[in-house]
Protein backbone atom coordinates (compact mmCIF):
# COMPACT_ATOMS: atom_id res chain seq x y z
CA UNK A 1 0.00 0.00 0.00
CA UNK A 2 1.31 3.45 -0.90
CA UNK A 3 1.99 5.68 2.08
CA UNK A 4 3.30 9.19 2.58
CA UNK A 5 4.06 11.67 5.33
CA UNK A 6 1.75 14.55 6.20
CA UNK A 7 2.06 17.37 8.67
CA UNK A 8 -0.37 17.21 11.57
CA UNK A 9 -3.60 18.94 10.62
CA UNK A 10 -7.15 19.30 11.87
CA UNK A 11 -8.35 17.64 8.66
CA UNK A 12 -7.09 14.34 10.12
CA UNK A 13 -8.79 14.82 13.50
CA UNK A 14 -11.13 11.80 13.45
CA UNK A 15 -8.44 9.50 12.09
CA UNK A 16 -5.88 10.75 14.60
CA UNK A 17 -8.29 10.21 17.49
CA UNK A 18 -8.76 6.62 16.28
CA UNK A 19 -4.97 6.18 16.04
CA UNK A 20 -4.49 7.61 19.55
CA UNK A 21 -7.31 5.55 21.09
CA UNK A 22 -6.05 2.30 19.57
CA UNK A 23 -2.61 2.96 21.01
CA UNK A 24 -3.98 3.83 24.47
CA UNK A 25 -6.10 0.67 24.54
CA UNK A 26 -3.11 -1.48 23.58
CA UNK A 27 -1.19 -0.41 26.71
CA UNK A 28 1.99 -0.35 24.57
CA UNK A 29 4.49 2.45 25.05
CA UNK A 30 3.46 5.32 22.80
CA UNK A 31 6.31 6.26 20.48
CA UNK A 32 7.35 8.88 19.57
CA UNK A 33 6.85 10.78 22.82
CA UNK A 34 4.82 13.58 21.18
CA UNK A 35 1.90 11.21 20.54
CA UNK A 36 1.39 10.87 24.30
CA UNK A 37 -0.02 14.41 24.29
CA UNK A 38 -3.75 14.21 25.03
CA UNK A 39 -5.62 15.15 21.82
CA UNK A 40 -8.92 16.16 23.47
CA UNK A 41 -7.91 19.78 22.72
CA UNK A 42 -7.03 18.87 19.15
CA UNK A 43 -6.37 22.41 17.96
CA UNK A 44 -4.14 22.95 21.00
CA UNK A 45 -2.22 19.76 20.24
CA UNK A 46 -1.67 20.82 16.61
CA UNK A 47 -0.54 24.26 17.81
CA UNK A 48 1.88 22.60 20.28
CA UNK A 49 3.41 20.52 17.46
CA UNK A 50 3.75 23.53 15.15
CA UNK A 51 5.30 25.60 17.97
CA UNK A 52 7.82 22.83 18.58
CA UNK A 53 8.87 23.02 14.95
CA UNK A 54 9.32 26.80 15.18
CA UNK A 55 11.07 26.59 18.58
CA UNK A 56 8.28 28.49 20.34
CA UNK A 57 7.56 27.72 24.03
CA UNK A 58 9.60 24.51 23.98
CA UNK A 59 9.30 22.36 27.09
CA UNK A 60 12.45 22.36 29.23
CA UNK A 61 15.21 20.23 27.72
CA UNK A 62 13.52 19.98 24.31
CA UNK A 63 14.97 21.02 20.97
CA UNK A 64 13.10 22.07 17.84
CA UNK A 65 11.41 19.10 16.22
CA UNK A 66 9.11 18.24 13.35
CA UNK A 67 6.28 15.73 13.57
CA UNK A 68 4.71 13.90 10.64
CA UNK A 69 2.01 11.27 10.36
CA UNK A 70 2.32 8.29 8.04
CA UNK A 71 -0.93 7.97 6.09
CA UNK A 72 -2.43 5.79 3.37
CA UNK A 73 -4.23 7.00 0.23
CA UNK A 74 -7.44 6.87 2.26
CA UNK A 75 -5.85 9.05 4.98
CA UNK A 76 -5.68 6.25 7.57
CA UNK A 77 -2.94 7.17 10.01
CA UNK A 78 -0.57 4.22 10.35
CA UNK A 79 2.23 5.80 12.33
CA UNK A 80 4.02 8.91 13.50
CA UNK A 81 7.57 10.20 13.39
CA UNK A 82 9.27 12.99 15.32
CA UNK A 83 12.49 14.47 13.97
CA UNK A 84 14.70 16.40 16.37
CA UNK A 85 16.62 19.17 14.60
CA UNK A 86 19.66 18.85 16.86
CA UNK A 87 20.92 16.63 19.66
CA UNK A 88 21.31 17.39 23.34
CA UNK A 89 23.52 15.14 25.44
CA UNK A 90 20.47 13.10 26.44
CA UNK A 91 19.33 12.72 22.82
CA UNK A 92 22.87 11.77 21.82
CA UNK A 93 22.79 8.97 24.38
CA UNK A 94 19.27 7.63 24.25
CA UNK A 95 16.92 9.61 22.02
CA UNK A 96 18.48 10.24 18.65
CA UNK A 97 17.29 12.47 15.85
CA UNK A 98 14.29 10.33 14.94
CA UNK A 99 11.62 8.67 17.04
CA UNK A 100 8.90 6.71 15.24
CA UNK A 101 6.12 4.26 15.86
CA UNK A 102 3.44 2.29 14.03
CA UNK A 103 -0.06 1.81 15.47
CA UNK A 104 -0.42 -1.65 17.02
CA UNK A 105 -2.82 -3.11 14.41
CA UNK A 106 -0.51 -2.19 11.51
CA UNK A 107 2.78 -3.62 12.76
CA UNK A 108 4.78 -6.34 10.99
CA UNK A 109 3.68 -5.07 7.56
CA UNK A 110 6.81 -3.11 6.56
CA UNK A 111 5.40 0.30 7.44
CA UNK A 112 8.12 1.13 9.97
CA UNK A 113 10.80 0.65 7.31
CA UNK A 114 8.90 2.96 4.97
CA UNK A 115 8.29 5.48 7.75
CA UNK A 116 11.96 5.67 8.67
CA UNK A 117 12.98 5.94 5.02
CA UNK A 118 10.58 8.87 4.48
CA UNK A 119 11.79 10.49 7.73
CA UNK A 120 15.39 10.29 6.52
CA UNK A 121 14.37 12.31 3.45
CA UNK A 122 12.96 14.97 5.80
CA UNK A 123 16.17 15.06 7.86
CA UNK A 124 18.12 15.66 4.67
CA UNK A 125 15.82 18.59 3.88
CA UNK A 126 16.70 19.97 7.33
CA UNK A 127 20.40 19.71 6.49
CA UNK A 128 21.03 16.76 8.82
CA UNK A 129 23.18 14.35 6.83
CA UNK A 130 24.31 12.05 9.65
CA UNK A 131 21.34 10.81 11.62
CA UNK A 132 21.27 9.03 14.98
CA UNK A 133 18.46 6.51 15.47
CA UNK A 134 18.15 4.46 18.64
CA UNK A 135 16.09 1.59 20.02
CA UNK A 136 15.92 -0.53 23.14
CA UNK A 137 18.05 -3.67 22.92
CA UNK A 138 14.96 -5.87 23.25
CA UNK A 139 13.21 -4.18 20.30
CA UNK A 140 14.38 -6.54 17.56
CA UNK A 141 11.87 -5.22 15.00
CA UNK A 142 13.15 -1.66 15.39
CA UNK A 143 16.76 -2.81 15.15
CA UNK A 144 15.95 -4.56 11.85
CA UNK A 145 14.14 -1.46 10.58
CA UNK A 146 17.11 0.77 11.35
CA UNK A 147 19.59 -1.62 9.73
CA UNK A 148 17.38 -1.90 6.60
CA UNK A 149 17.65 1.89 6.34
CA UNK A 150 21.46 1.85 6.48
CA UNK A 151 22.01 2.02 10.24
CA UNK A 152 25.55 1.30 11.43
CA UNK A 153 25.65 0.34 15.10
CA UNK A 154 27.69 2.53 17.44
CA UNK A 155 28.48 2.11 21.12
CA UNK A 156 25.45 1.13 23.23
CA UNK A 157 24.18 3.35 26.03
CA UNK A 158 23.07 1.88 29.35
CA UNK A 159 20.40 3.85 31.20
CA UNK A 160 20.38 4.19 34.99
CA UNK A 161 17.78 1.41 35.28
CA UNK A 162 20.03 -0.95 33.30
CA UNK A 163 18.05 -0.70 30.04
CA UNK A 164 20.40 -1.00 27.06
CA UNK A 165 19.94 1.42 24.17
CA UNK A 166 21.29 0.43 20.76
CA UNK A 167 22.59 3.48 18.88
CA UNK A 168 22.85 3.56 15.07
CA UNK A 169 24.17 6.21 12.68
CA UNK A 170 22.77 6.58 9.20
CA UNK A 171 24.66 8.64 6.61
CA UNK A 172 22.35 10.23 4.08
Amino acid sequence: MAVHLVRPSTKFKDEYLSFYQEWKESNDNMVPLVITKDPRDFDGMINFLMNNEEGINLPEGWVRDSTYWLVTETNRILGAVNIRHQLTEKLLNCGGHIGYGIRPSERQKGYATQLLSLALEKTKELGINKVLVVCDADNIASKKTIIKNGGIQDKDYIEEDGNIIYRFWIEI
